[in-house]
């Protein structure tokens, strides 16, 4: 990269810090720290959380599955909105009017504390997995921009990197911060996709709308022959992994296939019932709402941020697209875009930004990517640091009479949990890198199904604590036990079974249904629930 470029990507990064460091002072107690004292407007928590929902997967991911697939993901995101409503009106009340730092302390209220430490513990394994896939995929264009290519050593070093980028100005901030930085982060990456997505359709060397609506149509096969059999992630006859033949603007798939994970059945039913549990049972998600003024702005806020991304999405799937238009109508030896990236299409957005955008311009596309991954990670951090402190620290500590009673004790504790909290995540990362090479799923996929291990068995315990008077502290670990055992197989199907016999929409509905009949099984418990 150009001197120009460094500095642009400098100048972002100092002003996270920047907005970090005067939120720092605005934190008088653990709740301003973690729910920003519920005084946050509604419109900041839409943005922001719309951020932390699409995240570095979009930015990446979305490219990837535009190029090797078509349209039908966005059947994922209508399920997505109509997840979000049914929670916005159902569920998230409960949560909100419970007043607890947390989601885990409502189910404190409705089972005992027992079940509150137990939740909370699976939400934190669960989310090391997750955010740590997240970090995975944004360190795949870090590694391409910066070190030419995603070799494990330089994806370490890209990990690294923005890790301890995210962990050093979350500490600082306190849920505060983070709103107001995730919101710039936001509106920063959106800004970058539309430029890209310029960009893109500006490279196509004067091909007219109906010659590129003629390419994606006809959905020709990308291959590179002289790389057949000998660069991983190519199929034996020079196919690219997770490629699938056909018309690129095909968006309506009404097929009963439970192999394919964007179906209109899966997306209505399947990414319906994982947006409830993603915004039931994952404080990360939540944590947003809770910091809203009031539960209607709650509502509203959860509603608008999934109706946002629908158009964020679309920009980042037809920028994929787009360059598989220049694949297919670029001769196969111009350059750098059929040389470069057609080993593995996970880099294809981040071969193009390195290779084909004018300097300056590629400083900006840079921040773009760096917003869309640490406005996801930044969150997850605070989240976990939240849980941690709120369900299991304070209330052990209190439990042997070491309680840390004043906001000042409370805050640099908090604080020194980020810190701890962002290390682990980092690590995990490096983790999810090989767990996405033997699970054969895609990049979007991937990110989201490995959420499934920690969601099945906590949806099942919140549906049963909110509209049962059922469950009990011994059905509630059953019921987390069983939700990870039903996800194992199912998330590594090809090393177990030699390929992928039901798709990750999937994996929620069915795991939430088996989950939800095993807490149900608990005597009914004496509720503290009012």
């Amino acid at each position: 990269m150009a001197f120009i470029d460094w500095l642009i990507v400098a100048v972002f990064l100092l002003t996270l810090v920047t907005i970090g460091y005067l939120f720092s002072r605005r934190n008088k107690n653990i709740e301003d720290y973690f729910v920003a004292g519920r005084s946050m407007p509604g419109w900041l928590v839409a943005i922001a959380a719309t951020g932390t929902t699409i995240s570095a997967g979009t930015f990446v991911g979305s490219p990837e599955l535009g190029f090797n697939t078509n349209l039908t993901y966005i059947m994922n995101l209508i399920g997505a909105i109509f997840g979000g409503c049914l929670v916005a009106a159902l569920i998230l009340p409960k949560l909100y009017n419970a007043k607890t730092i947390t989601i885990y302390g409502y189910l404190g209220q409705r089972f005992g504390e027992n079940t509150r430490r137990a939740n909370s513990a699976m939400f934190l394994i669960g989310q090391l997995f997750t955010s740590g896939s997240r970090l995975f995929i944004a360190a795949i264009a870090i590694s391409v921009i910066v070190f030419g290519n995603i070799q494990f050593n330089f994806m370490v070093w890209s990990i690294l990197i923005l890790g301890i980028i995210s962990t050093f100005y979350t500490m600082m901030g306190g849920i505060k911060g983070l709103l107001y930085i995730d919101t710039f982060q936001t509106l920063l990456m959106i800004f970058t996709g539309v430029v890209a997505l310029v960009l893109v359709y500006c490279s196509l060397d004067g091909l007219t709308f109906a010659q590129i609506w003629d390419t994606m149509t006809a959905g020709g096969m990308v291959k590179n022959p002289a790389q057949t059999g000998v660069i991983p992630g190519m199929a034996a006859d020079g196919t690219l992994s997770g490629w699938v033949a056909g018309s690129k603007i095909e968006m309506f798939d009404w097929s009963l296939d439970f192999t394919k994970p964007y179906t209109i059945l899966g997306g209505m039913i399947g990414v319906a019932v994982f947006k409830i549990a993603q915004y039931t049972t994952d404080q990360e998600f939540v944590q947003r709402q809770l910091a809203c003024k009031n539960v209607r702005k709650a509502g509203l806020s959860l509603i608008y941020s999934q109706l946002l991304s629908l158009p964020v999405v679309l920009v980042f799937l037809a920028i994929g697209s787009l360059l598989y238009v220049k694949y297919i109508t670029t001769p196969a030896l111009d350059g750098d875009l059929s040389l470069g990236f057609f080993h593995d299409a996970r880099d294809i957005f981040p071969q193009f930004i390195k290779n084909y955008i004018p300097i300056g311009v590629r400083g900006l596309m840079i921040t773009g990517l760096l917003a869309a991954a640490l406005s996801s990670f930044n969150s997850a951090i605070n989240s976990m640091a939240s849980s941690f402190v709120a369900d299991l620290y304070l209330p052990i500590k209190k439990q042997r009479g070491k309680e840390l009673k004043s906001d000042s004790d409370q805050i640099s504790s908090s604080r020194w949990m980020v810190g701890l909290m962002g290390m682990l995540l980092t690590g995990f990362a490096i983790v999810t890198c090989i767990m996405q090479q033997s699970s054969g799923l895609n990049l979007v996929d991937f990110a989201t199904g490995v959420m499934c291990f920690a969601y099945v068995g906590m949806l099942g315990v919140f549906l049963t604590a909110i509209f049962t008077k059922r469950g009990s502290e011994r059905s509630v670990i059953a019921a987390l036990v069983a939700g990870v055992l039903i996800i194992i197989p199912l998330m590594f199907q090809k090393e177990f079974f030699g390929q992928n016999y039901i798709a990750w929409t999937w994996w929620c509905p069915i795991g939430a249904v088996i989950t939800t009949l095993i807490c149900m099984c608990g005597k009914p418990a004496k509720t503290l629930d009012k």
